[in-house]
């Protein structure tokens, strides 16, 4: 509860104000509203859902924070180049950065659901950044790159006319792939665990938008109605 109240006050500073908590264990709570210092409303606001497909709901790019390397290979960001990226994206759709609790940080299945890593670069000998602070950090480059895009309007913001794909779309974009490779038995009796989380990365890196969703999937749709007719 400490650390929710800590970064509801960060975020305020930096004006932000969608906060979303994926199982908190206690909350709500006294020491929350007590370090929230004034940042009441976000703590009020805040939407408490139970896993983190969840709390992304309706986005359509997450980048996700990690202090250490995992087995999750992701474009790793600097706090600047995230922050560009965030408010570059979010003047067209919904955008989240995603913090793990402070004794794990987030795992590897987390991890796959981002489109990026961003990593705060602290010293070395005492790496001893909290979960709010890291918050504060990254919500203050938020901040500057705000500020920066309000005095240069004509900033690119985007690609495209098409709206981007919503993080729901992606998942079934997925689980389509997953079924499509399963009936070629493309896996060949082995995991599929390697390729899948390859296949993850590169449509996530492609940046993708509705109708080419649209086109994989119906791509996809048609192989397998001509494969099932040929049976």
């Amino acid at each position: 509860p400490g650390n929710i109240g800590s970064a509801a006050r960060a975020m305020k500073t930096m004006g932000l104000a969608n906060l979303v908590l994926v199982a908190p264990k206690r909350y709500p709570d006294p020491e929350a509203a007590a370090l929230a210092a004034g940042a009441d409303d976000i703590l009020e606001r805040a939407r408490v859902v139970s896993r983190v497909q969840e709390a992304l709901s309706g986005c359509t790019y997450v980048i996700g924070t990690s202090s250490r390397e995992r087995a999750v290979a992701l474009p790793e960001l600097s706090p600047r180049q995230a922050a560009c990226e965030l408010v570059g994206k979010s003047l067209h759709s919904p955008v989240a950065l995603l913090f793990g609790p402070e004794r794990t940080g987030l795992e590897n299945e987390e991890l796959q659901l981002c489109h990026a890593r961003v990593f705060i670069p602290c010293n070395p000998e005492y790496a001893s950044l909290n979960l709010a602070a890291a918050v504060q950090v990254l919500s203050y480059e938020i901040r500057l790159q705000r500020l920066e895009r309000a005095q240069n309007p004509q900033s690119p913001g985007g690609k495209g006319q098409e709206p981007p794909a919503t993080f729901e779309q992606m998942e079934r974009l997925f689980a389509h792939l997953a079924e499509f490779m399963q009936e070629v038995d493309f896996h060949k009796g082995k995991s599929p665990d390697l390729v899948t989380q390859r296949m993850r990365r590169l449509f996530l890196k492609a940046d993708m938008d509705e109708r080419e969703i649209k086109i994989l999937r119906g791509l996809l749709s048609d192989a397998q109605r001509l494969l099932r007719q040929n049976r």
